[in-house]
């Protein structure tokens, strides 16, 4: 811990033996340590634990609602954020991220699911052999549609994006209905219901996805947010919405918290989707690394991190943690694929033409009525 004490020159004994308790007490400054993470994303004593265990530090916790809102934010000064695989791809690319020193990561090495080392977490094979130089994954979901099963029937077992995304595409329905406020999971959700590439950059495809998310917002007037959706779903605002693995566990808990008896709310992953990795990096304006490599090995303590998934209901990469969870979880094949279901799901890709070609489709699709 690095401590700045007063000096105090006094001419008599008086002042010296002042000087001299003042030196004794030990007093000295806090360093401060800027974490911007997602809303509602860590447990809620986990900075409590963290400052208890490294009191040399006082943690500034930010949230933020997507990668797209995160990013323009970048140049405040964080010394940990939790981008998603391709915001890490992208801020690699442009430097804004500086490589971990992973000599001070011990939990990271000794409990990291071996399978995140195997991940192309982008096309350019390059920056997807960097990722994990810059970035430790933090928690992990796919991507699926959450719904009443009182008020939406699906075929038992089916995994067909055009017959599942349907439930929110289906402008005949009258259905309450939920969608990300997310550029990518909006666009990939249009994309995978045609049966195309969630990283498509053909222009047909994109039109078509265009015209499906504008029709859809002129029908069903969907409920646009984030951490909003799982409030609504609990409480019955909603038939059915997009909806992160780990958000459908969050809503089970609310809606026994609230008592619905009369809602079951089933999670379904179609073929085709995405699965994505939040991940724990360091940004190059970073004025805490030391800190920042403290709280990441924190985050990657057994029980820190099994306090984390739990809360948070995403899939940990945590080995250690992950056998201690309720088996009704580990083995949930939505929540932890198995390799047949990975091989099945995309992470999302990034490039400047991609980025620039989505975001006019977010855009016109926000704009439409």
């Amino acid at each position: 811990m690095n401590k700045n004490v007063r000096k105090v020159i006094a001419s008599s004994t008086a002042f010296v033996m002042a000087g001299s308790m003042i030196l004794s007490c030990g007093c000295s400054k806090k360093q401060q340590l800027v974490i911007y993470n997602w809303g509602e994303y860590i447990a809620e004593d986990t900075i409590a634990k963290f400052e208890a265990k490294y009191p040399q530090y006082d943690v500034v916790y930010r949230t933020f609602e997507t990668n797209e809102t995160m990013y323009p934010n970048l140049e405040n000064g964080y010394d940990v954020i939790i981008p998603s695989e391709y915001m890490v791809c992208r801020l690699i690319e442009e430097d804004w991220i500086q490589p971990l020193d992973w000599n001070k990561l011990p939990n990271v090495t000794k409990y990291m699911d071996p399978m995140f080392r195997d991940v192309t977490y982008t096309d350019n094979a390059e920056i997807s052999g960097q990722v994990l130089d810059y970035a430790v994954p933090y928690l992990y979901c796919t991507v699926g549609l959450v719904y009443d099963a009182n008020k939406v029937t699906l075929p038992e077992g089916t995994t067909d994006p055009a017959v599942i995304w349907d439930v929110l595409f289906n402008t005949d329905s009258g259905l309450s209905i939920g969608m990300y406020d997310s550029m990518r999971e909006s666009i990939g959700t249009a994309l995978n219901y045609y049966g195309y590439s969630i990283n498509s950059m053909n222009e047909e495809e994109l039109n078509q996805a265009l015209d499906l998310l504008v029709a859809q917002k002129s029908a069903l007037h969907p409920a646009y947010g984030v951490d909003n959706l799982k409030d609504k779903m609990a409480a019955g605002e909603l038939a059915a919405s997009i909806a992160w693995s780990g958000d459908h566990i969050v809503m089970l808990d609310r809606v026994e918290e609230l008592g619905n008896n009369d809602i079951d709310l089933q999670f379904v992953l179609p073929q085709g989707s995405n699965w994505s990795v939040d991940m724990m990096c360091v940004p190059t304006n970073c004025k805490n690394y030391e800190g920042a490599m403290e709280f990441i090995n924190f985050m990657y303590d057994p029980d820190i991190a099994l306090e984390n998934c739990e809360y948070v209901g995403y899939s940990t990469p945590n080995t250690a943690a992950k056998d201690m969870l309720d088996p009704e979880i580990s083995g949930n094949k939505y929540y932890y694929p198995d390799e047949e279901v990975f091989s099945s799901l995309e992470v999302y890709y990034t490039s400047d033409a991609l980025e620039e070609r989505y975001t006019e489709i977010w855009n016109t699709v926000k704009a439409s009525a």
